[in-house]
């Protein structure tokens, strides 16, 4: 049952430590925000630590009855005395024609309640999201397959935003406004099916519950045992990758057999923090061969001989090529001395051979050259996969060259045997 004691029990669950905070409240005027504005407002009376404002935005899409919306936002926090913010939507917001106009408005307020939180110093944004949402959430990440972290549903505190109202019901808040004379607003347009989200609203969650009165109350029970599983798995694949990952120049690597090896909802865990969570992706990135590059938003993923190396994109800097090498001289030979080379060996050319400047450039497909040591000429692809140059490592190797363009070394591995 939703009061002022359940409610706070809420709070400090979900925020240990309110002193002193600063909470932005999304108030549209409706009985969920109007409620939890209302709680926040008696706890902050009550015991004093911590401190609000309240934001409303005006989207301009109902006429009058937006305007009305705004009114009783305004009438309620001037009569309590609560600092209010209100942005209108006017042309210059460019509203969608063409897409989402939820995800427009979502994006809109969000933008406008972070300005907010940026300009005062103001430590948390709560909403008035219940029990009631996260079941209509429940059922649309449900029918788009999106996996364990989707069901689990709406986060109580996630990214500083406040869910305090998650474990109560839409009839609970109503209760509460009834009995305590919150004023609200009804937005009509809730009751058109024009949304997925109002179709199971509307349409699928009162066949459910005239099937179960318990229904809701059975769903939090389930939901609360998914969302611990959830968080137990989430542990687990930290854990992994804590223990199993290789962090070096900001890349991520694993070894390619062993995370294979894990469970199903491991690998998907795993690879889906980096935005790698297609079902079909994950078994392509297990069945790839060697060389081959994916891609996710944030992140590249390639597979080598052994491993499978995750990198950001914006980390991702190639040597720049072409580079001149700098190099010295004896009576009979050119010699390049770097402490890249292996064997920290230096590389001597004969003079009447090669011909400077030398300079290193990129691979290309069908580079020959004959490796020191041996007495047949080899394809650089060749070599590099002989020596099992990881691809990581590739990106780093260039090729030497002259000014005739001769193929002076694979650099810094082996130098080419003819121009000794």
């Amino acid at each position: 049952m939703l009061s002022l004691d359940s409610f706070n029990e809420e709070i400090n669950k979900i925020t240990r430590d309110f002193t002193q905070k600063k909470i932005l409240l999304a108030v549209s005027g409706g009985a969920d925000s109007m409620v939890m504005l209302d709680l926040f407002r008696k706890r902050s009376a009550e015991q004093s630590d911590f401190m609000i404002s309240a934001a409303h935005i005006n989207y301009k899409l109902r006429g009058e009855d937006s305007d009305l919306d705004q009114k009783i936002v305004e009438d309620y926090c001037e009569k309590h005395k609560i600092p209010l913010s209100v942005y209108s939507v006017s042309e210059k917001d460019n509203k969608s024609e063409n897409g989402s106009i939820q995800l427009w408005a979502r994006e809109l307020r969000y933008h406008f309640f972070h300005q907010i939180c940026e300009e005062n110093g103001i430590d948390f944004i709560a909403t008035a999201h219940h029990l009631n949402d996260q079941l209509e959430t429940f059922f649309i990440n449900l029918m788009r397959g999106s996996g364990l972290k989707g069901l689990s549903g709406i986060p109580a505190n996630e990214n500083k935003i406040l869910r305090p109202l998650l474990a109560f019901t839409k009839e609970e808040i109503y209760d509460f406004a009834e009995k305590n004379s919150v004023p609200f607003r009804e937005d009509i347009s809730n009751k058109k099916n024009d949304y997925l989200r109002n179709k199971i609203r509307n349409l699928i969650v009162p066949e459910l519950v005239k099937a179960d009165s318990n229904f809701i109350q059975n769903f939090s029970k389930s939901l609360n045992i998914i969302q611990q599983s959830s968080d137990f798995i989430k542990q687990k694949a930290e854990e992994f990758i804590a223990e199993n990952g290789t962090e070096t120049d900001n890349h991520l690597i694993f070894n390619k057999k062993k995370l294979s090896e894990t469970q199903d909802i491991m690998k998907f865990e795993i690879l889906n923090k980096f935005g790698f969570g297609s079902e079909t992706e994950i078994q392509k990135i297990f069945s790839a061969e060697t060389g081959k590059v994916f891609f996710s938003k944030d992140f590249s993923l390639k597979i080598d001989y052994t491993n499978i190396i995750i990198s950001p994109k914006n980390e991702e800097k190639e040597t720049e090529f072409p580079t001149e090498i700098s190099f010295s001289e004896t009576e009979k030979f050119y010699k390049i001395e770097d402490f890249r080379i292996q064997n920290s060996k230096p590389w001597l050319f004969n003079k009447e051979k090669v011909f400077p400047p030398f300079e290193l450039r990129k691979p290309k497909e069908g580079d020959i050259f004959q490796p020191k040591g041996m007495f047949g000429k080899k394809k650089i692809s060749k070599f590099l996969k002989d020596e099992k140059i990881s691809s990581l490592d590739r990106e780093k190797i260039g090729i030497l060259c002259d000014a005739k363009g001769q193929i002076l070394g694979v650099f810094p591995l082996r130098q080419d045997g003819r121009f000794i």
